[in-house]
C-alpha cells in the first residue's frame, strides 16, 4: 500500500499506519485506519483501495482481542516468507516428485529440519488466549449459519 506513494510520504504514511495498529482496541485501531483511508481516497486511490482491500483482516488480532505483544510478529509475513524461502532452499533440487505423498514427506522433513532455527513468537504466551478466540469466532459463525 505504501508502495503507492511517492518515496518522500512513505515514511511519514508507515508511521501513521503503526500509530493505527498499535491501538489497543478493534474500534479505535479501524478508526484510525478509516481515517487513513479517507485521506489516501483523494491522495492516492490506488494506495486507498489497497488499504481498504485487506482492512478487516489485517485487523483480526484486534477483533479477537489479542493484538498485544502477538500483533508484533503476526502483524506481517516475514513468519511465513521464512519458511517458504526455506522450505524452496531444502527442496528445489528435487525435480521429479514420484506422489503426492512423497512431496509431503519431503516438506515434513526440511519443516523438521527449519524448526531448530525458528525463533520464538514474541507473545507466545498468549497463544492460548489466540485458540479460544478463535474457537468463540468458529462457534459464532456456526450458529449464525445454522440460524439463517
Amino acid at each position: 500500500m505504501v508502495s503507492y506513494l511517492p518515496k518522500a510520504r512513505q515514511p511519514e504514511m508507515r508511521r501513521q499506519l503503526q500509530a493505527a495498529y498499535r491501538q489497543p482496541t478493534y474500534e479505535t485501531a479501524k478508526t484510525q485506519l478509516i481515517r487513513i483511508y479517507r485521506s489516501l481516497q483523494r491522495e492516492n486511490p490506488s494506495a486507498a483501495a489497497s488499504l481498504e482491500e485487506g482492512l478487516e483482516e489485517t485487523l483480526t488480532l484486534h477483533r479477537l482481542g489479542v493484538a498485544g505483544a502477538l500483533g508484533i510478529s503476526l502483524s506481517t509475513t516475514n513468519i511465513l516468507e521464512f519458511i517458504n524461502a526455506q522450505l524452496g532452499r531444502l527442496t528445489r533440487n528435487v525435480t521429479r516428485w514420484q506422489n503426492g505423498a512423497q512431496k509431503h514427506w519431503w516438506v515434513a522433513s526440511a519443516l523438521l529440519d527449519i524448526e531448530p532455527r525458528l525463533r520464538k513468537i514474541k507473545g507466545y504466551r498468549t497463544l492460548p488466549q489466540l485458540r479460544v478466540a478463535i474457537l468463540r469466532e468458529r462457534s459464532l459463525a456456526t450458529a449464525t449459519q445454522e440460524a439463517a
